[in-house]
Formats: structure tokens, sequence, C-alpha cells
């Protein structure tokens, strides 16, 4: 029977514990928690063959000289192969990387990938196609990501505390993270997904927040997904949608104060 966790608060206990206390040391809790996390996690395995196609956006282009019948002109075209991969030597921090390691970060349709880079009007998105070029075994944080937060006033059973943490970890790494945020709340996840390179696996899936039927995934080896072909997709339009928070304040004009 896999190990369980000790509590149903678990993960907010590690969370605390990377982002306040020790980052780059885990005491025995943490670690504890990593091994559980790794071995009920079993359910969570999933292989994409070798041959599937993933996206990857990058916002901008390059500008190309053309000549035709004595005439020159420049044109807009995608990036190269080489540009539309991560740098090896200078990676940006990201939801599974800490800065300085580099992660492929690629999307399950290409519509997915361009929302992600958070495109405006107006800007050009060189959007490539990659090849897997191997089996991969990735775990898969995207199960629980729009469940409801789980509450209990008392600790419930093994089986309830694996489905009430996974489903925070789920939660956490399909989280929007600003970038004034990121520094910090990208942490635990770095965390999880560094564990979890470290037993093998090629890379982790989650949801996509930015679109209601994309995945991201992040894979721990540049080489697994090469560029096939790539284009140049310019912004037409931007759609947003609110939700009234229901939290907001009234002044009163003739003191000045706030209701």
């Amino acid at each position: 029977m896999p190990q369980a966790f000790h509590s149903w608060l678990d993960y907010f206990d590690f969370c605390y514990s990377v982002k306040h206390s020790a980052r780059f040391i885990h005491d025995k809790k943490v670690l504890s928690f990593l091994n559980t996390l790794y071995t009920t996690s079993k359910n969570r395995i999933r292989i994409v063959k070798a041959g599937a196609l993933v996206w990857r956006a990058q916002i901008g282009s390059i500008q190309y000289e053309r000549e035709q019948d004595g005439s020159t002109w420049e044109d807009e075209i995608p990036f190269g192969s080489d540009r539309m991969k991560p740098l090896r030597h200078s990676a940006h921090e990201g939801r599974a990387n800490p800065k300085g390691i580099p992660c492929l970060y690629v999307a399950s349709n290409k519509e997915t990938a361009m929302a992600e880079v958070r495109p405006w009007i107006g800007l050009n998105l060189s959007v490539a196609a990659l090849k897997i070029q191997r089996d991969i075994n990735l775990v898969d944080f995207s199960v629980g990501h729009d469940a409801g937060f789980p509450l209990f006033f008392d600790e419930p059973t093994p089986k309830q505390r694996t489905e009430a943490v996974w489903k925070m970890v789920d939660q956490a790494f399909s989280k929007p993270v600003t970038s004034d945020e990121k520094s910090a709340d990208y942490v635990p996840t770095q965390v999880i997904a560094e564990f979890f390179k470290q037993k093998g696996l090629d890379g982790v899936v989650y949801k996509s927040s930015l679109d209601e039927v994309g995945y991201n995934l992040a894979l721990f080896d540049l080489t697994c997904a090469e560029v096939t072909h790539c284009a140049l997709y310019p912004v037409r339009s931007v759609k947003f949608e609110f939700d009234d928070a229901r939290n907001g304040y009234q002044v009163n004009a003739k003191h000045g104060s706030e209701d």
C-alpha cells in the first residue's frame, strides 16, 4: 500500500517550508512529503509517444530582406528553430524550473501555446510545432485543477488525505502567477518538478489557466522535442472576461469615510 500523507494540510506546510524556511536543503518533513507525493503518483504517469506534436509560441519575429525583379523590401518571418527553444545558459525561471536551469515549455495545441505568452493586439507571434523524439513519461498535475478547495474539520482517512493534497498540488501548477509574485510562488512547484526529475520522469503536465481545453507540458530534456515547422501569427484580437468579485466599497462623499 502506498505511503500516506500525515495530514490533508501537508501541502501548506511544505509550501511554507520551501518558501520561507529552507529552499535548497530539505528537512525530514519536506522530504517525507515529496516521497509520499512520488509514491502516490503511480496512477498519474502519462506516456507521450514519439512522433506526437506539441506547440510553442514566442512573442516576436525577425526582419528578412527579400528581393524580386530588382526591388528589395523587408518582410517579417518567424524566429528560427534555435530561437524557438530556451537558452541553455540563460534560462528564465518558470513554473517547473528555477532560473538558470532550462526547461522546455510546450502546449497541447497552438491556441494554448499562443495564449500562454499573453500577447497583445498588434504583436507578431512565432509559433512552432515540435515533434516528440522518443516516448516520454510525464506526471499529470492536471486532474484536480478545477476541483473545489478541500476542507475537513477532522483529519480525514488516508485516501481522502491523498486526494486533498493532490488537488492542492494540481491547483498550484495551474494557478496564474503575476510577474511580481512568481519569485516566491513558483518555488513549491519548482521543487516538486525537480524532485520528479530526479526520480527519472521526463516532465510534468498541468492545465492551462488561459485556455479551456489546452494543457501545458514542461519537459526537462530540451532535446526530447524538435521543431518541425514554424509560422507567424499576427495578433488580431484579445478576449477578456470578468467576474464581479463583490468585495468593493463605497465612499461617503460628505465625510470621506469608507463604508
